[in-house]
């Protein structure tokens, strides 16, 4: 570990969780980022924390919330807050069985924090930007789209969109690194998402790729983009010189309503300077816009539509105009707000397959990844097969 990663652990605990020496911290993780526990576990015994780790298969673990509840102290033995912290590397599970050890607690006094692609660039990229930075910068991002009606969007790449947002019908996601009292944050942080009313143009993602599947593939565009057409809300083509890649976008956009762009997003995290091989959140995050396809982050009465897939494509920064503004917004270079975060968005993005009773991680139900369920690619078989046996 280095110095780097080591400074990330320390915002984890000081930044995000804000962890006391009165507090105590359970530590779930899944094999797959049990050195990423060590490194959180290890700074906790440094700082003399009352700590316990807690094992966990992803998905499916029919014996982790005995586990679980084991571990848990009782409400009058922690003077301060109880703080869970999950690790895991491809998936966000078992929040029912989490919900339920919390429950005794009241809201006031727990926290959670659920970290999904748990890596070394986890704490070196993304955890480098506190959550008042991230919450300032999304801050900013929001009040311009709030006040406008019409965007245009354009990165160095080649994409070329027009958008018409509807803030009245369509509510826009917030990830920022913090919760409301008793909420869940989930990890890593940093972007703003919605529902594009209408959008129209060419998408070049010349960053990475980000699918709610198990995937081994090297998620990084920057070699070969992807470049995607997309009229009426759409995508009606898509190319990448990389045969292996177009051949992974046919088996996405084959899906049922993948076609449809379910969200229109920005990330604000300036810790992510540059694409990471994992399929992942991390890159998500990016300072500038993408587009997900299939599923998004409505109602599904709302958006008029449900799907299993979402499909993220993340373009290198990016320049948007709102309405008649001369000025765009450079989204590698915004500068911070310094009024309140607004109370409307929800605040994270993702969700646990099994559902859960947290509506927030309910409703925003778009980047989950969904498991073993027939949507895995063929040739990802190998990786949830990895993924079992490391149980």
């Amino acid at each position: 570990m280095d110095a780097k990663t080591w400074r990330g652990v320390q915002s984890l605990l000081d930044d995000y969780a804000a962890v006391t020496a009165d507090d105590f911290v359970l530590v779930a993780y899944a094999t797959d980022s049990a050195e990423p526990a060590a490194w959180v576990t290890t700074a906790l015994e440094l700082r003399q924390v009352p700590h316990r780790r807690v094992w966990m298969n992803p998905l499916h673990d029919e014996g982790f919330q005995d586990r679980l509840l084991q571990a848990m102290p009782a409400p009058d033995e922690v003077a301060g807050h109880v703080v869970v912290i999950s690790l895991e590397r491809d998936t966000l599970s078992h929040h029912n069985a989490v919900m339920t050890a919390l429950a005794p607690f009241p809201p006031s006094r727990r926290k959670m924090f659920r970290a999904i692609n748990a890596s070394a660039e986890l704490f070196s990229k993304t955890l480098q930007a506190p959550p008042e930075l991230l919450a300032s910068l999304n801050t900013a991002v929001l009040e311009r789209c709030f006040a406008a009606r019409r965007l245009r969007i354009r990165t160095r790449g080649g994409s070329d969109l027009e958008v018409e947002l509807d803030n009245r019908t369509y509510r826009w996601v917030s990830n920022r690194g913090s919760a409301r009292e008793g909420g869940i944050v989930v990890l890593p942080a940093g972007e703003i998402a919605t529902f594009p009313a209408k959008i129209d143009g060419v998408l070049v993602a010349d960053f990475a790729f980000n699918v709610n599947l198990i995937t081994r593939r090297d998620a990084r565009l920057d070699a070969h983009p992807v470049t995607v057409w997309i009229e009426g809300n759409r995508a009606v083509r898509w190319h990448c010189d990389d045969p292996e890649k177009l051949d992974f976008l046919n088996e996405c956009f084959r899906k049922y309503c993948v076609c449809h762009v379910g969200e229109l997003g920005f990330g604000t995290n300036v810790g992510v300077d540059e694409s990471i091989h994992l399929n992942s959140h991390i890159n998500e995050r990016r300072p500038g816009v993408h587009l997900g396809f299939g599923q998004h982050n409505q109602d599904p009465a709302v958006a008029g539509y449900s799907c299993h897939l979402h499909l993220d494509l993340i373009a290198q920064g990016g320049e948007v105009w709102f309405d008649d503004d001369p000025v765009p917004l450079d989204l590698e270079r915004v500068e911070p707000s310094r009024n309140p975060h607004p109370v409307g968005p929800r605040d994270e993005d993702a969700f646990t397959p099994e559902g859960g009773v947290d509506q927030e991680i309910e409703e925003a139900d778009c980047c989950g990844v969904l498991g073993c369920d027939g949507l895995i690619l063929a040739d990802d078989q190998q990786a949830i097969a990895e993924a079992a046996s490391r149980a």
